[in-house]
């Protein structure tokens, strides 16, 4: 692709290294910001940099947050004793929105992945123990992507705290195999959510 300025250049190839971005998409979406007023770019790139520069990630879930401990965690209406393990902070998004789930969460940052490089301990796995070893977790819900490294970082949380006093189920397989989270649609994610099952019934089956 030939450019006629390296400035142009230059913010197609940044744009460009977003996911799903290709360099035509980012070439019509940087022309389209320079056809725009320059406010807008302002607005744009100054929104970008506060929240890189200030954003935060829950001190309690991993969430991302504005504060050190995200809303849902601060929320005393919410039922401590249960919580939704999921991959990333994109998952609560997607299960927020069922308007199901009253408990809390627990955000991995990724799944078990020897392809990847990605083991247990570049995961928020350890705090998760902590917090089920601490007596005040009545319930553990699996809600990863029903993937093979899903099943993976399942099972391998499900032995750190099966002898531990508490429940462990997974959301209900309306979820097709191999599906991601977030893609689903908000009322097959939120019967999954509320038909969930026993953990030790989805690998006995399988």
């Amino acid at each position: 692709m030939e450019f006629s300025s390296k400035l142009l250049e230059k913010a197609v190839n940044e744009m460009a290294q977003l996911p799903g971005i290709g360099k035509r998409t980012a070439l019509r979406l940087v022309l389209h910001l320079l056809k725009q007023p320059k406010d807008q770019t302002v607005f744009l790139t100054q929104a970008l940099s506060k929240m890189r520069e200030e954003i935060k990630f829950c001190e309690s879930c991993n969430n991302i947050s504005d504060v050190s401990i995200c809303e849902i965690c601060a929320n005393k209406n919410r039922n401590h004793e249960i919580i939704c393990v999921v991959e990333d902070v994109r998952d609560v998004m997607a299960i927020e929105n069922t308007g199901q789930f009253k408990g809390i969460y627990h955000v991995l940052g990724g799944k078990i992945s020897p392809i990847d490089g990605i083991g247990p301990s570049q995961l928020k796995i350890i705090s998760l123990v902590e917090k089920v070893n601490s007596g005040t977790v009545k319930e553990i819900i699996f809600a990863l992507s029903s993937t093979m490294e899903g099943d993976t970082t399942n099972f391998y949380i499900y032995k750190q705290i099966k002898n531990q006093d508490v429940t462990t189920s997974t959301i209900a397989r309306g979820i097709s195999v191999g599906d991601e989270l977030e893609y689903a649609d908000e009322v097959t994610l939120g019967r999954s959510i509320l038909q969930r099952v026993p953990f030790e019934n989805s690998f006995k089956n399988n």
